[in-house]
């Protein structure tokens, strides 16, 4: 059989949606050196066939798979995990808070089960070998991946830096969108605006999100993302993540003064 193409977007890196002309969910990035090869998320059990495939159209051994990484422990990222580990018989690398969720198949935590919006989707139970943190490495061939912890929009999410090359999850997005936050999810603003300085003041160049396009990085943009973020934290809008509301104190001092609306 004919192998296809390899589309790389950077040296030794391929974005599977990219890869195939089309979008299948979240972004799944398949970083390779010499024989070895380890994917970043692979996103919902119904696409995992179609991913792997591809993979094998593209000449990469499914022996020298060396694990599969998830970015966090989402269900748009992780749900194929389980099928994606027993068709490459490969092992499974989290960041240790996203570990427990996986191996629990925990609906809950990982957004398969919202009743509120009609949410209710499987959550495959599965297996972690190893498990990351903060400064770690991932050991690709001769490339090498360091393990950063980016809370946030989840208290789970890991990076991972590669030369100039950021895998960001869901921190940031190319329109200055950020991952989704709810404090049910484990969201924490002040610990995002943490990871967001952190990108600024990296010397990465480029964002690899966890949806949408790859983008440089932009300290513009970013600055006033943190910027939008740090109001938040003084307003009622996201609720629990906020720190006060800054309305409450000043209504509970016209009351006091008995201050009538102007």
């Amino acid at each position: 059989m004919r192998m296809l193409e390899r589309k790389e977007l950077f040296s030794n890196v391929i974005e599977i949606n990219f890869q195939a002309g089309r979008v299948f969910g979240c972004n799944v990035y398949l970083i390779h050196d010499g024989d070895q090869w380890v994917l970043v998320d692979i996103g919902y059990d119904d696409t995992v066939v179609e991913i792997v495939e591809l993979i094998r159209q593209l000449d990469f051994p499914f022996s020298q798979c060396k694990t599969l990484i998830a970015s966090h422990a989402d269900i748009d990222h992780v749900q194929g995990l389980a099928r994606a580990k027993r068709m490459l018989k490969t092992e499974v690398t989290t960041h240790r808070l996203a570990a427990p969720i996986l191996e629990s198949g925990d609906r809950l935590r990982s957004f398969a089960h919202i009743p509120a919006q009609g949410i209710d989707l499987e959550m495959p139970i599965v297996d972690v070998e190893h498990t990351v943190d903060e400064g770690d490495r991932i050991q690709v061939g001769s490339r090498e991946l360091e393990v950063w912890h980016m809370p946030g929009h989840t208290h789970n999410q890991l990076g991972l830096k590669m030369g100039n090359l950021l895998f960001s999850g869901d921190s940031i997005y190319r329109d200055g969108c950020i991952g989704a936050i709810d404090a049910h999810h484990g969201s924490d603003m002040i610990a995002f605006i943490k990871t967001l300085h952190r990108i600024r003041s990296s010397d990465v160049e480029w964002l690899l999100p966890g949806h949408g396009p790859i983008f440089r990085k932009d300290n513009d943009l970013l600055d006033r993302v943190i910027a939008r973020l740090e109001r938040y934290l003084h307003r009622a809008d996201f609720g629990t993540c906020a720190v006060d509301w800054p309305l409450m104190d000043q209504w509970e001092q016209e009351v006091a003064e008995g201050k009538r609306p102007e």
